[in-house]
């Protein structure tokens, strides 16, 4: 089983943007995101510990601005913590390894995926390509990714 954690090295070679999202609890401008666009199949990993976080198939236009998926590829990747900053009631999502910060989960999913909506900054994501991921590790994944209706 890999083994991940917050890594130092990959928290040098964050940028600005990247660092104040996952190490100072940071928000992405909406309609910004890398990823906000990307349909490619694949994986998306914690940027600064690697661990598996999101599969392509459970991504979803929300229209929030960000990118949004209806699940975790497993609970024990993300923690869920209360949050009261802004003046709002929210549930931030953390990585469980590297602790990074990633965006927030509300409960205005798509009801035949479980309701839930993982609001997710691009800058705290690394996208793997199916093609890839069984040379970066990840193969035991590959399953979970399932082809999309065009």
């Amino acid at each position: 089983m890999k083994k991940y954690n917050k890594n130092q090295i990959a928290i040098d070679s964050l940028n600005s943007e990247q660092f104040r999202v996952t190490q100072e609890n940071g928000t992405e401008p909406p309609g910004t995101g890398e990823y906000l666009q990307n349909n490619e199949p694949g994986i998306y990993v914690d940027i600064v510990s690697g661990e598996p976080l999101f599969v392509s198939s459970d991504k979803f236009d929300s229209g929030c601005g960000w990118p949004s998926f209806s699940q975790p590829v497993a609970k024990n990747f993300v923690n869920e913590i209360r949050d009261t900053s802004h003046a709002m009631i929210r549930t931030e999502v953390r990585s469980n390894h590297g602790d990074s910060h990633l965006g927030h989960v509300f409960p205005d999913g798509p009801k035949e995926s479980g309701g839930l909506r993982y609001c997710i900054n691009s800058a705290s994501l690394r996208f793997i390509h199916r093609d890839d991921m069984e040379k970066e590790g990840y193969e035991d994944y590959i399953k979970q990714i399932k082809e999309r209706k065009q």
